[in-house]
């Protein structure tokens, strides 16, 4: 993306910033945002091998889930780079293209992820209101197709980003709240009008997160209502298990960035260091926990990490 990012009015550097409010306690959030790298990808990974190496899991429902886990690496690679260099090794300066690439990526990989839960949602609703078409509907083209979709719509909607900040002169002090760059951190910084730049970033807000939340849940409403018609309480628990994982990623997905747009909004009086702790829960916690629910709640992967850790059954 750098060549066309090259403009010689924004030639500025961005100085990064970690926890200056709590300096004596860097170390430690350091060690802990390491810590979660580690987790995430390790965690995410072995959910991609695992799948792969399954033929029991060569089924529609893991395919969307091996999308999910490429998308959290994503997500944990897009950041990576700029909080090593600024809290590990203490080099807070990037590039101003640098900063605007890695601001693409995290927010293509942002959109994805709610792309991404709103086609497991279709796959949970096929699943259980119609379960005898099930196959013919969720075939792997079509599953590879909304996956295109869901990067292609992705793609379009941040595609805009950088090119609308691009045209503002910057001539302040470039100093961002966080240690990586995101979109609603960089239009504080231009000395022109970002009118468009802000109404751009709440149409693809709402046109992404909202629609795709609002599908989300009437595909649950869809579901419940099926469920609510089985006769055997056994049953109803059962097919609603098969759901658990997914609500939980949905949760730990939306509830952050709703947190983190109302901070940013109506808690104006909290400290920095709220804000910055609401946008690392955002981008670092469902990275970690999606694996880690999936590995609890699906028994096939349960049954293939126990195979792996402590050999097979005697």
């Amino acid at each position: 993306m750098g060549s066309f990012l090259t403009n010689t009015s924004n030639t500025n550097n961005f100085m990064l910033t970690g926890f200056p409010e709590l300096e004596r306690l860097e170390p430690w959030l350091t060690a802990l945002l390491l810590l979660l790298y580690v987790i995430s990808i390790l965690g995410n990974s072995l959910i991609l091998f695992i799948i792969k190496e399954e033929q029991s899991l060569h089924q529609p429902m893991y395919y969307f889930l091996s999308f999910l886990s490429v998308n959290d690496l994503g997500v944990s690679f897009s950041t990576l780079p700029t909080v090593l260099a600024s809290m590990c090794f203490h080099v807070p300066e990037t590039a101003f293209e640098a900063c605007l690439a890695q601001m693409f990526f995290i927010h293509f990989f942002s959109w994805m992820e709610s792309g991404i839960l709103l086609a497991m949602s279709f796959d949970r609703y096929v699943a259980i209101c119609n379960p005898l078409k099930y196959s013919s509907v969720l075939t792997e083209a079509r599953v590879a197709h909304m996956g295109i979709s869901v990067i292609l719509r992705s793609f379009c909607m941040v595609f805009p980003l950088p090119f609308l900040l691009k045209r503002l002169p910057f001539c302040k002090a470039n100093v961002l709240t966080h240690s990586y760059c995101l979109h609603p951190d960089l239009i504080r910084l231009p000395c022109g009008d970002t009118t468009l730049n802000s109404m751009y970033g709440l149409f693809i807000v709402v046109s992404a997160f909202g629609v795709d939340s609002v599908l989300i849940l009437l595909s649950y409403v869809l579901i419940l209502r099926s469920v609510l018609a089985i006769a055997s309480r056994e049953e109803r628990l059962k097919t609603l298990h098969t759901c658990v994982s997914h609500i939980c990623a949905v949760l730990i997905f939306y509830v952050p960035m709703v947190s983190v747009s109302m901070v940013h909004r109506f808690v104006t009086r909290a400290p920095e260091y709220v804000h910055k702790f609401m946008s690392l829960i955002y981008l670092f916690v469902p990275p970690m926990l999606n694996p880690i629910i999936y590995s609890i709640k699906t028994k096939e992967i349960r049954r293939r990490l126990h195979k792996m850790l402590l050999g097979p059954k005697l």
